[in-house]
C-alpha cells in the first residue's frame, strides 16, 4: 500500500510525464494501484527495435522515492527476458546506487538507452538483429492477442493496434494480388518468341561456330557468295554422279 509520501510523489510524476512525455515512452500507473506502473517503449528508428511496441512494468516500494522500483519487460523483444526483474543501476537490484531525485521518466529513459546498447546484465539476453526485427514487427499483434495486461491498461492503444494490424493485412493482400498479376504478365511476355541475338549468345557456342558467325557478320557479301558456291557445288556433284551411273550401265 502506498504511503502518503509515495502517493504524492507518483501522482506528481504522472502529471509531469503526461505533460512532457520522454521520446519513445508512454507510462501510466495502474488505476487500482499507483505503486504499479505500466509503460510502453516504442522502438527508435535506425535500431533493430524500430517500430516495435514493448510493454513493461515498474513496481515501486511503498518507501519510494527513497527506494528504487523493480523493472521488467513483458513483450518479447530479443534484448531482455520477459517477466524477469532486470539488474540496472536504477532498479531494486542496486538500492545502494539509487538517487531519490530520479523519476519515472529518468528510469525509463535509462532503460531505453540500455535496451538499444549491447551491455549485458542479469535479465538480458543475446540475440541477432534479425530476430529483434522479427519480434518488433510482431509486437503489436502479440500485445493485443497474448497480453491481457496491455489490453487492460492501454485500451485505446490496443484498439489502434487492431486497426493498424487490419490495415497492414489489407496492404499485404493487395501486394500479393498485384504481385501475382505482375508475375502472370511477365510470364506471358516471356512466352512470346523473341528474336535471337547472336552476338549475345556467341559465348555459348563452340570456337569453330563462333568464328564462322563472326566472319559472316563482319562480311555479309562473302557470306552470300560462300552460300552460292555451296549450292553450285552440290548441283555439280549430282550431275557427275548421274553421268557415272549411266556409263556403268
Amino acid at each position: 500500500m502506498a504511503t502518503r509520501q509515495s502517493q504524492k510523489r507518483l501522482t506528481k510524476e504522472y502529471k509531469t510525464i503526461v505533460a512532457n512525455p520522454p521520446p519513445y515512452i508512454t507510462a501510466k500507473p495502474n488505476d487500482e494501484n499507483i505503486l504499479e506502473w505500466h509503460f510502453i517503449i516504442t522502438g527508435p528508428p535506425s535500431t533493430p527495435f524500430e517500430d516495435g511496441q514493448y510493454h513493461g512494468m515498474l513496481r515501486f516500494p511503498h518507501e519510494y522515492p527513497f527506494k528504487p522500483p523493480s523493472i521488467s519487460m513483458v513483450t518479447p523483444n530479443g534484448r531482455f527476458q520477459c517477466n524477469t526483474r532486470l539488474c540496472l543501476s536504477m532498479s531494486d537490484y542496486h538500492p545502494d546506487t539509487w538517487n531519490p531525485a530520479w523519476s519515472v521518466a529518468t528510469i525509463l529513459t535509462g532503460l531505453l538507452s540500455f535496451m538499444t546498447g549491447d551491455e549485458s546484465t542479469t535479465g538480458s539476453i543475446v540475440t541477432n538483429d534479425f530476430l529483434k526485427r522479427k519480434l518488433a514487427a510482431a509486437s503489436k499483434n502479440w500485445n493485443v492477442t497474448e497480453n491481457h495486461r496491455f489490453v487492460k491498461q492501454f485500451p485505446t492503444i490496443a484498439s489502434q493496434n487492431r486497426l493498424d494490424i487490419e490495415e497492414q493485412r489489407r496492404k499485404d493482400q493487395e501486394l500479393l494480388i498485384n504481385g501475382s498479376g505482375a508475375g502472370a504478365a511477365s510470364t506471358s511476355k516471356k512466352s512470346v518468341e523473341q528474336p535471337i541475338n547472336l552476338q549475345e549468345n556467341l559465348d555459348s557456342l563452340d570456337p569453330e561456330d563462333r568464328a564462322r558467325l563472326i566472319v559472316e557478320q563482319d562480311d555479309p557479301v562473302s557470306s552470300t557468295w560462300m552460300q552460292t558456291y555451296t549450292v553450285i557445288g552440290v548441283i555439280l556433284a549430282g550431275i557427275v554422279a548421274a553421268s557415272l551411273n549411266i556409263l556403268w550401265r
